[in-house]
Parts: C-alpha cells; sequence; structure tokens
C-alpha cells in the first residue's frame, strides 16, 4: 500500500498539543520529526515510520513513529487526506 498524502488537517486541540511538543525537542529531534512529517507526506507506509492500525478502543486510528518513544496518532479520512490526532510518547494511548 503506496500512495502520497497531499493534505494534513488537524484541529486546535492537537496544534497546541503539537507547539508544545515541539517546545521540548532538541535541534536534533525536530530535524528528525521534520524528516519523518516529509517521509509520511510521501510514503505513510515507509518502514521507517512502522505505521500501523491501534486496536481496542482506538481500533479506528492508526499511529506512525517520530522517535522510538515518541507517536502521531492519526486517522485517515481518504488516500490523499489524514486528520492528525495526537503527539507525544506512550501516555498518548490513554
Amino acid at each position: 500500500m503506496s500512495f502520497k498524502i497531499k493534505k494534513i488537517v488537524f484541529d486546535a486541540s492537537f496544534e497546541r498539543k503539537f507547539k508544545n511538543y515541539k517546545k521540548k525537542l532538541s535541534k536534533k529531534e525536530l530535524n528528525r520529526l521534520k524528516e519523518r512529517l516529509i517521509i509520511f507526506k510521501n510514503n505513510p507506509f515507509n518502514p521507517k515510520l512502522k505505521t500501523h492500525k491501534l486496536k481496542g478502543s482506538l481500533k479506528e486510528y492508526w499511529v506512525f513513529s517520530i522517535s522510538y518513544s515518541d507517536r502521531i496518532i492519526l486517522r485517515f479520512l481518504n488516500k490523499e487526506k489524514v486528520f492528525f490526532i495526537d503527539v507525544g510518547d506512550h501516555s498518548i494511548y490513554k
């Protein structure tokens, strides 16, 4: 499954969390985040991202890895558009 994401949408809640998340990152981590977002837009199922569907109460969502501990939870709206829901470490699953 390989396709390009043309549009990423999010709400004000995600935007706040993302800004706070970025403030905590080092320059190296910030560069990794930018790189992972570019990879995601070009191929959301690139093996580097470890994109996978969640289970249980989050079964309608997907997640991809930014780093060993950090993730972005999202929902695919269609083949070209995704909705970012949350960002952070494993506590975002709660």
